[in-house]
């Protein structure tokens, strides 16, 4: 149960993140917050901010 758990939070925690990604009117709005997104589902799921700030970031830029 446990890993069905944090499987979930995963899930919903990247889908999230990415969901931020898509605010905003300009490429700059975007990345940020994808990237602020991504900082905090990344911290939450594998103590990594950075590393979910850079893939949020690259979220945005690519919308």
């Amino acid at each position: 149960m446990q890993n069905y758990r944090h499987k979930l939070t995963v899930f919903l925690l990247v889908g999230s993140a990415f969901g931020l990604a898509a605010c905003g009117e300009t490429r700059e709005q975007r990345v940020a917050t994808g990237a602020l997104g991504g900082a905090v589902a990344g911290e939450v799921v594998a103590d990594e901010p950075l590393g979910g700030a850079a893939l949020g970031g690259l979220a945005g830029a690519i919308r």
